[in-house]
């Protein structure tokens, strides 16, 4: 123990005697150099003694969608580094195809105590789903925030990103390059933020590019597959078919299929085609071409909705209505002007 001691107090630039001290809580030390010493000892992976670790006020849990798609981890870590701020233990759980149902993870976590629970992209996101899994957890006085998604029947707290935002965004970046052919490239229809984001399309096509455009026409620059690289690259090889220089993906990860499809083609991007996507995912940026993306802000929602359900926790009533974050555009490589030929 006399070795462990010197080790800490030569890393905190303090003496045995004071090491000592902080750890058995006696008076005589300043906060600064308790502070120190403590970030002595966790950074040299001792254990604290059970009297000066952090005080867990509870768990929390936190359900997103399959982990492949890099933003939901990032989604993740932001809502979790704010829930431990404040002594919450995030409880995290991965729903994926023919894995454990939604349904089945809120069962566990009732189960457990937790003290809340935040959904992100879950199946709230999908309009006709029945509200009463929601709405029975809520009348139990179980506090909920849902992100990127929205039930009005539901009396919760819910965070969404301006998803017809993004594609204007995205279509208006395009059309200003002289791109009057603009395919969009999105997951299944069955989702809130993809019919945000097909209907903000033909809002978009017809502010920036031509207000004529009919439904039909509109209908021809659009393709539903899934939020994935293969998705992606299937709903590129339809658009580029129809003759589309400019393609809006719904994700980044189906911006990087697109660009594979395009090179399946003998294509060069963005010389011959451009692609944008959305999110603003991890390591975009470091693709080939570098990914021009409308970033969703992550940290900013997650920690909004980890404070919404800290306030509910704590007696204060949910939202009144839907809160809104807006993208931003994030212009790199893989977006030019139009061919000229």
């Amino acid at each position: 123990m006399q070795v462990r001691l010197s080790h800490i107090a030569e890393r905190a630039g303090v003496s045995v005697a004071t090491v000592s001290r902080v750890l058995n809580e006696k008076p005589g030390v300043n906060a600064a150099t308790r502070r120190a010493v403590l970030s002595a000892v966790d950074v040299l992976g001792y254990e604290r003694p059970s009297r000066l670790r952090a005080k867990v006020a509870g768990l929390v849990g936190l359900i997103v969608p399959e982990l492949a798609n890099p933003i939901f981890p990032k989604f993740a870590e932001a809502v979790s580094i704010a829930l431990a701020r404040h002594g919450y233990t995030p409880v995290l759980c991965s729903v994926s195809a023919g894995g454990i149902h939604e349904d089945a993870y809120v069962r566990t976590l009732r189960n457990h105590g937790v003290a809340g629970i935040i959904f992100v992209s879950g199946i709230h996101a999908i309009p006709d789903t029945d509200p009463d899994r929601y709405r029975e957890l809520c009348e139990a006085g179980l506090p909920l925030v849902l992100v990127n998604g929205y039930l009005s029947e539901v009396d919760a707290t819910f965070i969404s990103y301006e998803d017809a935002t993004s594609v204007d965004l995205a279509v208006g970046h395009l059309a200003q390059m002289g791109h009057t052919r603009i395919g969009l490239a999105l997951g299944q229809d069955r989702y809130t933020p993809t019919i945000r984001k097909r209907d903000g399309f033909a809002r978009a096509m017809r502010r920036h590019v031509d207000e004529s455009l009919t439904d039909d026409s509109l209908a021809d620059l659009r393709t539903f597959t899934t939020y994935t690289v293969e998705g992606g690259t299937t709903a590129a090889h339809a658009l580029l078919d129809r003759g589309v220089t400019g393609i809006v993906c719904g994700s980044d990860l189906m911006a990087l299929g697109a660009v594979r499809a395009a090179r399946q083609r003998g294509m060069q991007v963005p010389e011959q085609v451009s692609v944008v996507g959305s999110d603003d995912s991890l390591l975009i940026e470091f693709t080939d071409p570098p990914l021009t993306t409308v970033r969703q802000p992550v940290t900013a929602i997650g920690n909004a909705a980890a404070q919404a359900l800290l306030d509910q926790i704590a007696g204060a009533p949910p939202a009144p209505s839907e809160l809104f974050f807006r993208p931003e555009l994030i212009v790199r490589g893989s977006s030019a002007r139009a061919p000229q030929d």
